[in-house]
């Protein structure tokens, strides 16, 4: 799949300025949820990890995986990154996928990175095993929708101990 520039302005709709987008993605360590077609026309959905740069959504994923395969048939996704406790937030949105070789496995390091704190792990050390490829996917979002409940559910994040 050709690589491409990302949309330099995806339709942005919701609570949160283009900045506290950019901010809560930057700043959440939560996972993607990314939902795409099989090529029999079924959903299907899986939660990884993600870094935002660029405008875009990165994430890494073993080569043979079921999700290469569907997203090779289709780059089409949906998305989101929201909190899960109280108050609630978070952002989901539409866009197309560029798959490309996860070169010296950057992404996948990266990742560990923000997530695990480093690859001093059992789990990094097996991600990152020579006979492991790693595809990289750079989500290209179309929309986005930010929605914050804070206001509304004030009262429901306080201790009631």
């Amino acid at each position: 799949m050709p690589e491409s520039e990302p949309d330099p302005d995806p339709e942005l709709r919701g609570s949160w300025t283009e900045p506290e987008v950019t901010a809560f993605l930057q700043e959440a360590t939560i996972p993607i949820r990314l939902a795409t077609h099989r090529p029999d026309g079924s959903l299907w959905l899986v939660t990884l990890w993600y870094r935002y740069r660029d405008g875009t959504l990165e994430c890494a994923t073993g080569a043979s995986s079921a999700l290469v395969r569907f997203l090779r048939h289709d780059p089409a996704v949906a998305f989101e990154v929201s909190t899960n406790d109280v108050p609630y937030r978070g952002i989901r949105g539409t866009g197309t996928v560029d798959l490309a070789p996860d070169e010296d496995k950057a992404v996948l390091r990266a990742l560990l990175e923000r997530y695990l704190g480093g690859t001093d792990s059992d789990l990094a050390a097996w991600l990152l095993d020579d006979d492991r490829e790693e595809i990289r996917i750079r989500i290209e979002p179309s929309e986005i929708y930010s929605w914050d409940y804070s206001e509304r559910m004030a009262d429901s994040s306080e201790d009631t101990d």
